[in-house]
């Protein structure tokens, strides 16, 4: 009996080598990668047949280990064998390095794009970035705007108060001038005629005595203001008599008071960054700063005059340019507008042609300009000295010290100007008046009807010293015409031709050549004056001559005087070659 041998032997690792080499060298022919397949799946079976076997029997059966036999033969081996085997491993070893190249240079180009992914993503999250600043910008514009357009309303109206109070004050002031005037000029009618009974349109008995009495009673409290203070140039008429009564100061005051308290809670309710000027404007500032391309897309300088515009009119509810005169630096407003465009000068984003710089010009053009207009159109007091000279003052600093807009030709500064000549216009024809008595009604100083006509002359007088103020902001032609061709020529010069030449005459003529610029006679070098004076000059050469002739000579040089300071030098040239007055010939140049 012989037992059966279910598994093969265990051979030895010689032995598999010898059979391997054997193997090899029998069938060389055969193909490299088939042989090498099946010692894979040889491996694999026997790897798993020794899995099977418990480690306990595998360590009973395990035969002693078999002792190195050398009377074994090995397989002979040539130089053919070995070499063909050396250029496999190379080649294989190539393959390999090759593929491992290919590798390489594979992750390099993954490097360089996940590189090139990184910056995309960057990017993508900077656009998400620039999203959320865009789409906060936009909420914070559309609740500006929506705020704005709420409180508007309540803007207008307390606006329209205010205006509405001064407006009223000022036509009261107005209407009672011209019912005085009318009132007193037809009292003095009265007196001088005779009659016993009052001419239409005059008051009867007490009230018409009332009313000259309070009138009266004013000139009085300003004539012993004015010695109290100093002032000795003044002629009676030269006042506005604008003064109101305590009752009526009181409830102006009062009225006023009320609306400004109003004002004060426009913006309670809001929050500073939608009503604070500065605030608002650094929110467009970090947008400029950020975004410079996109701001300037959006037009944004042509935009914020129009939404700082009401912001503005609040802080001007109490502002009264024909009262205590403000520069505008020293306004919070301008202050404001005036960092934000000087900002543009030293920003990185700035430009050539920077559009901010005329974002404090439009809100000047868009917003003050209107407002002093109206100002002018139903405030305004041509006769009254004070409010000319600060309006004058303002628009100066304006046109000269703020440039306006770029564009050549300024709609709300010739809409302010026409209002400015339109209102003297109608001052001319509506506040002047002088009349004209008998001499000898009038030789009498501390008569009724002299007072009465000298009061009306430097009223004129005044009122042409105010239009001759708006020289260099009026057209000089629009100037000449309302102050020489229209105030001198046509009621000043009536009333100095029927003064006798004397001292009162040189003073009043004085008066009026004080009033002329300078620079209207700069450019004259023909020797002849304006045109529009030439009657004037003709009228003066007569009160040399008369005074010359009753051998008055120092009243005669200061009439000279006044035609040499008008430049009608022919004039006193032909008068000193007539007189044979040779020392005065100094006064011209000669």
């Amino acid at each position: 009996m012989k037992n059966l041998n279910f598994v093969p032997k265990m051979r030895t690792l010689q032995q598999r080598m010898t059979e391997h080499m054997v193997s090899v060298s029998n069938e060389s022919s055969e193909d490299e990668a088939q042989i090498k397949w099946e010692e894979q799946q040889i491996k694999k079976a026997v790897k798993l047949s020794q899995e099977t076997y418990d480690d306990a029997s595998l360590r009973k059966s395990q035969p002693a280990k078999p002792k190195f036999d050398p009377s074994v033969s090995l397989p002979p081996v040539n130089l053919e064998i070995v070499k063909k085997r050396l250029t496999e491993r190379i080649t294989s070893l190539q393959d390999v390095h090759r593929a491992h190249q290919r590798e390489y240079e594979k992750y390099m180009e993954d490097i360089e794009s996940s590189k090139m992914t990184v910056q995309e993503l960057e990017k993508s999250s900077e656009a998400a970035l620039n999203y959320k600043f865009y789409r906060a910008m936009k909420t914070y514009v559309e609740n500006l705007i929506n705020c704005l357009n709420e409180k508007l309303k309540y803007i207008n109206d307390l606006e329209v108060a205010v205006h509405v109070l001064l407006q009223q004050r000022a036509m009261r002031v107005l209407k009672r001038r011209q019912d005085e005037l009318k009132n007193e000029s037809a009292y003095i009618q009265h007196l001088t005629s005779g009659n016993d009974k009052p001419t239409n349109g005059g008051l009867e008995g007490d009230e018409k005595t009332q009313l000259l009495e309070m009138c009266e009673h004013r000139r009085t409290c300003r004539r012993r203001v004015r010695e109290c203070s100093g002032e000795a140039d003044h002629r009676e008429g030269m006042s506005s008599d604008d003064e109101l009564t305590p009752t009526e100061v009181t409830e102006f005051q009062k009225s006023k008071d009320n609306v400004l308290e109003d004002s004060k809670k426009v913006f309670e309710d809001v929050h500073a960054d939608f009503c604070d000027i500065r605030k608002i404007l650094l929110k467009f500032q970090e947008w400029k700063e950020k975004f410079p391309d996109s701001y300037c897309d959006a037009y944004i300088s042509f935009c914020l005059p129009k939404l700082l515009n009401p912001l503005i009119r609040v802080q001007l509810i109490n502002w009264n340019p024909l009262e205590n005169f403000t520069e505008l630096e020293e306004m919070p407003w301008f202050r404001a507008v005036e960092e934000f465009c000087d900002a543009g000068n030293v920003s990185e984003s700035k430009r050539d042609d920077d559009p901010d710089q005329e974002v404090l010009p439009r809100v000047i053009e868009k917003t003050i300009l209107p407002k002093i207009t109206a100002f002018v159109k139903t405030v305004w007091d041509p006769l009254s000295t004070s409010q000319t000279k600060n309006l004058v003052r303002l628009c100066n600093n304006i046109f000269e010290k703020q440039v306006l807009s770029k564009s050549e030709c300024s709609r709300a500064k010739e809409d302010l100007i026409n209002m400015v000549v339109l209102r003297m216009k109608k001052s001319v024809e509506e506040d002047v008046f002088i009349p004209l008595y008998p001499k000898s009604t009038v030789e009498d100083k501390s008569s009724l009807c002299s007072k009465f006509q000298e009061r009306r002359f430097w009223s004129a007088v005044k009122l042409l010293s105010n239009v001759l103020l708006w020289d260099g902001i009026v057209r000089e032609d629009t100037v000449r015409d309302l102050g020489l061709s229209k105030l001198l020529n046509r009621y000043l010069l009536l009333n100095l031709l029927n003064t006798p030449p004397g001292p009162d005459n040189i003073e009043k003529c004085s008066k009026v050549v004080a009033c002329l610029p300078e620079r209207w006679f700069q450019d004259l070098k023909s020797g002849s004056t304006l045109p529009e004076l030439r009657n004037f000059c003709q009228h003066l050469l007569q009160c040399a001559c008369t005074l010359h002739k009753n051998n008055h000579s120092d009243e005669t040089k200061e009439v000279l005087l006044l035609l040499v300071k008008v430049k009608a030098l022919h004039v006193v040239e032909d008068f000193i070659e007539e007189y044979k007055l040779e020392h005065l010939k100094s006064m011209i140049g000669k």
